[in-house]
């Protein structure tokens, strides 16, 4: 916002607004969370630490000036410059009916700009903003809410392409992995003896600052699976734009397959910008949709590959194996020694009803590292949590008891 009166929140008359102004609605505290969960939903990384960040700074400020509550929220609650665009429109929407200026909290009915057309083929903000001239209609902060939670396979088609726009904006953050490559550190980390020496001879042998080095970083490579069997058609699309946005957040360090009655990678089709196109391609490249699951002989066919070798691997299946379970014991066996970790993304484990009783996912469990669901927006942030190193869950295998 650019507008000095949409970060001041002064009206006409110069008076300061007050965006937690009694309306007879929640309580304040309730407000300024529910404006961090639309701020997620939206795709800002306002997670818990962050939200109590924001609720702290606030205890210091005046809550009543909206030039306090906008800096307190865009200074804790936004990770990055990306945030900033999607931060600034949530805050005009949530806490204003029609403007830009933070007039009074109308929670739980206020518009929120949508950021991403279903199949728009520009940048985020670019697309959400040509999906608001052909006249879609906004969703409220109560409808992403609802949403969030909301079982997949249950969905108005309406509604899961909102999912969809939602899902092109996860931030997909790796889990760090040092390397063997070292970089010069202006603070602390080894001495770099090389260095040191050179720094030395370049000052005639007179003595010199010591040089140091620590370990590089770099994001941990992830490959996943996605079963695109029949049992798994009412999961399989959306799962692939979930691996879409991991693709596009780490080209180099993301491998798709897709498994069914054999392993396809279909990693170029997901790297195409436009989530439309990219499932378009994805449907020409899989021969096999909505057929049966061999998951012992893909997962053999996997491991003749050099992909899953210190990566994470997530394994997007409801276990249903037609073929041995055995074989497929033995090939999840060696699959976690190699991996890094096994993550296992069942939808059906979002039913509290759900117990593993199929013979396929009774054979895989014991080798998995996490078990976790797969069946809403909620639940593929969560995922993604995990693969950020954020959310470790130890739901199920090596050791840990099924949950």
């Amino acid at each position: 916002m650019t507008d000095d009166a949409a970060v001041t929140g002064r009206g006409g008359d110069g008076r300061p607004h007050d965006p937690l102004a009694p309306t007879g609605g929640p309580e304040p505290v309730a407000v300024l969370t529910g404006f961090a969960r639309t701020l997620r939903a939206a795709g800002v990384a306002a997670d818990h630490h962050r939200t109590q960040t924001f609720l702290a700074a606030l205890g210091h400020l005046d809550a009543a000036d909206g030039r306090d509550v906008y800096w307190a929220g865009r200074l804790t609650l936004c990770a990055g410059p990306d945030d900033l665009a999607r931060y600034d429109r949530c805050f005009a929407a949530y806490f204003s009916a029609g403007s830009a200026v933070p007039h009074r909290v109308r929670a739980m009915t206020v518009s929120v700009t949508r950021p991403v057309a279903a199949y728009g083929g520009g940048e985020p903000e670019q697309a959400g903003e040509q999906g608001d001239e052909q006249g879609a209609p906004p969703a409220t902060a109560s409808e992403i809410e609802v949403l969030r939670r909301r079982d997949v396979a249950r969905m108005s088609e309406a509604e899961r392409r909102e999912v969809h726009r939602l899902l092109a904006l996860l931030r997909g953050a790796r889990q760090p992995r040092r390397t063997r490559r070292h970089r010069p550190s202006p603070h602390g980390g080894a001495i770099d003896a090389r260095r040191t020496v050179r720094e030395i001879l370049r000052h005639g042998g007179e003595p010199a600052r010591l040089r140091r080095r620590v370990r590089g970083e770099r994001p941990r490579r992830v490959v996943m699976l996605v079963d695109v069997s029949g049992s798994m058609a009412a999961y399989a699309d959306t799962l692939l734009r979930f691996a879409h946005a991991l693709v596009r957040a780490e080209p180099r360090a993301t491998e798709v397959f897709s498994i069914g009655t054999r392993l396809t990678r279909i990693t170029a089709a997901l790297r195409h910008r436009d989530p439309g196109h990219a499932m378009d391609e994805c449907t020409a490249a899989i021969p096999d949709w909505s057929g049966g699951t061999r998951l012992g002989e893909e997962m053999r066919a996997l491991l003749r590959l050099p992909d899953p070798r210190g990566a994470i691997v997530v394994i997007a299946s409801d276990g249903w194996e037609r073929g041995e379970a055995g074989l497929l014991g033995a090939q999840m066996a060696r699959l976690s020694r190699l991996a890094r970790r096994v993550v296992w993304v069942n939808p059906h484990k979002g039913d509290p009803a759900y117990r593993p009783l199929t013979a396929g996912i009774r054979a895989a469990l014991p080798y998995v590292t996490d078990f976790v669901a797969g069946h809403s927006l909620a639940a593929y942030e969560d995922l993604a949590a995990v693969l950020a190193g954020d959310r470790p869950v130890r739901a199920a295998g090596r050791g840990g008891t099924d949950a």
